[in-house]
């Protein structure tokens, strides 16, 4: 059994409330600090007892609020309800008000009374572009119930209130530990790279953990990766005023195909002062296909099209093995700073992996640390950054895979399908396969990199960034709106419909009958969401009644309509905002699963996003 202890807490003015749950055991804790009582000789003496029994406590950004108002109330020994609001109040404000002030109350780990495992940073949802609320990922575990904050933040609270408020935080604190569960395996992880390698990685996101372990091998190499100065320490970087892209471009490249060429001598003329815009509208028209350029990775797709293998075609995926990282170690590209040790470094660590079982925890955070340098090269806060070496990346990335793609086109019959940053796919005679097979050789041993190939018996195009492909074996890749299996900062919302999608353009299922027969409930929620500067609503036979902030739902014949009021914008002081959620469709809040069914299911809602997915492809 483990020695976790999940937890929450809730903060007004005249109330503190911690629940506490045995991530294992069905034991349970409750505290609170208010006018009616004052527990914090108690909580202190639960906190000994944790450290005592090297007890680890669990929560959803407790380390960036939760964990420092508790330390203000180890600090004094005794506090009151407002004084820890306080606390509070000032981490929120200096979050908002500054990009730096969520570092200014953070407790460093060597000062914490226990130690502390954050769900919130382990899952990287400290980045804005992931940010994840726990009410979020209660809708994307499929909770029972979803519940907001019951009273608004500031609130003097009654007795009773009180009693409603200790019940919402007893609830957190179960839906965390139901999703401390489902990341046991990243947690399991963490443990025993830090066991390993005597560094503690356990709040480290992936992508830190790949970057702080390629670091520690560079360090332990010799190469100085920080300076250490009057503001502490600082990464070592190469800063670049200005890029002439023609450094960066490898001076082998060269096309027969004229669009290609004007391409690249376009990009060989470009001097540059920064990465983001490089590619705008830069595209390459060859043999009727687009090849679209861009910072991420070039992209191109034929457009709402089924593909099929026959008995005389034949689909073929090439990707490239570990592109960026072998891009980087076949040519040497290397941040200046950290000098020609680190291609070494990197292909060490690469053949490194090899050695490791693929489902090893080694293996997983070697492919880490191999995948996260391209992306940290671009960013000013990394050790890695040195944007002529990202530029290096990116661009002869591209131009390799236009190389790959033009020496494929001269072979006769054959159709360029798709190409997607780091690999291609082609439609070609089995009887001219083995010229692919050529082209590929001649490829890799003109580049130094490998290409892994994959047969399709079937590709279902909506664009280059939706699409299912299906395998020989029947496996089935899927992209975009037609993927279900999504991530927990995802939208989960209405999977229904990427599922039956998929049925009906592989199985040929009836959209109206699949739907109907459907088993899952949860499939058809979607959800919706305000911050909380705003509101939902929703109006029903002349009444409107203000709902949740964020708010599951069906579509659902006699429902509703749903609207977000938002606050007034500066040329309009005073005039709320009122903006239609689902628009011209009825819905069913269904924040309590108890709800679901109450009203029926308006199967052409669904029945009509099925067949978006489908049009032109079933």
């Amino acid at each position: 059994m483990t020695n976790d202890y999940v937890y929450d807490i809730e903060t007004y003015p005249n109330v503190f409330t911690l629940a506490v749950e045995h991530s294992e055991a069905p034991l349970c804790w409750s505290f609170e600090i208010s006018d009616h009582r004052n527990d914090s000789k108690e909580i202190i003496e639960f906190l000994q007892y944790l450290k005592d029994t090297n007890a680890r406590m669990v929560g959803y950004n407790n380390l960036g609020f939760d964990y420092p108002v508790l330390h203000t109330l180890i600090r004094m020994g005794k506090s009151n309800a407002q004084s820890l609001y306080d606390k509070a109040m000032a981490i929120i404000h200096s979050q908002d008000d500054d990009e730096n002030g969520k570092w200014m109350h953070q407790v460093n780990p060597s000062d914490r009374f226990v130690e502390q495992l954050d769900l919130f940073k382990i899952h990287h949802f400290d980045n804005k572009a992931r940010a994840t609320s726990l009410k979020v990922l209660e809708f994307n575990m499929r909770s029972d119930t979803i519940e907001d904050l019951p009273f608004p933040v500031g609130t003097m609270l009654g007795k009773q209130q009180i009693e409603v408020l200790k019940k919402y935080n007893a609830k957190d604190v179960r839906e965390t530990k139901a999703f401390y569960h489902k990341s046991l395996d990243m947690i399991r992880f963490r443990e025993e790279l830090t066991a390993k390698y005597n560094r503690d990685f356990m709040n480290h996101n992936d992508t830190k953990i790949g970057k702080d372990y390629f670091v520690m091998k560079l360090e332990e190499a010799g190469v100085a990766c920080y300076d250490f100065g009057s503001k502490g320490r600082t990464p070592r970087q190469t800063p670049r005023p200005v890029i002439a892209l023609k450094d960066a471009i490898l001076p082998w490249i060269q096309f027969e195909a004229s669009e290609f060429n004007r391409v690249l001598n376009w990009l060989k003329e470009q001097t540059i002062v920064e990465t983001k815009g490089v590619f705008n509208d830069l595209i390459a028209r060859v043999h009727g296909f687009d090849f679209v350029f861009g910072l991420g990775g070039i992209h191109g797709s034929i457009e709402s099209e089924v593909v099929e293998s026959d008995a005389d075609h034949v689909i073929v995926d090439l990707d490239v093995t570990s592109y960026y990282p072998n891009l980087a170690i076949t040519n040497g590209f290397h941040p200046q700073h950290l000098g020609k040790d680190f291609v070494s470094i990197y292909k060490h660590l690469f053949e490194q992996r090899k050695t490791y079982p693929k489902k090893s925890a080694e293996s997983a955070m070697l492919k880490l640390a191999l995948n996260g340098v391209y992306g940290d090269s671009n960013s000013r806060f990394s050790v890695f950054y040195d944007p002529l070496f990202t530029m290096s990346i990116t661009l002869n990335g591209q131009l390799l895979l236009c190389l790959l793609a033009e020496g494929l086109m001269h072979i006769e019959g054959l159709r360029l399908i798709q190409v997607n940053t780091d690999g291609l796919t082609v439609r070609v005679p089995r009887q001219n396969k083995w010229l692919v097979d050529l082209a590929r050789a001649g490829w890799q041993s003109r580049t130094g990199l490998n290409l892994e190939e994959a047969i399709y018996k079937t590709m279902m195009i909506r664009d280059v960034n939706n699409y299912i492909a299906q395998y020989e074996d029947g496996n089935v890749k899927r992209k975009g709106a037609y993927e279900y299996d999504m991530d927990w900062h995802q939208n989960a919302g209405g999977l229904v419909i990427a599922k039956v999608a998929e049925k009906v353009l592989t199985e040929d299922a009836p959209i109206r009958e699949t739907l109907h027969n459907w088993p899952d409930i949860m499939d058809f929620m979607l959800r919706t969401k305000v911050p909380r500067s705003s509101h939902l609503a929703i109006e029903r036979d002349g009444v409107t009644s203000q709902l949740q902030n964020i708010t599951r739902y069906y579509i659902a014949e006699g429902g509703g309509r749903l609207f977000k009021w938002m606050p007034p914008l500066a040329k309009n002081p005073g005039q709320w905002r009122k903006i239609g959620v689902e628009s011209g469709w009825g819905v069913h809040p269904c924040n309590d699963i108890k709800d679901a069914g109450k009203l029926p299911v308006d199967f052409d809602y669904y029945i009509r996003e099925v067949e978006k997915l489908c049009l032109g492809l079933a």
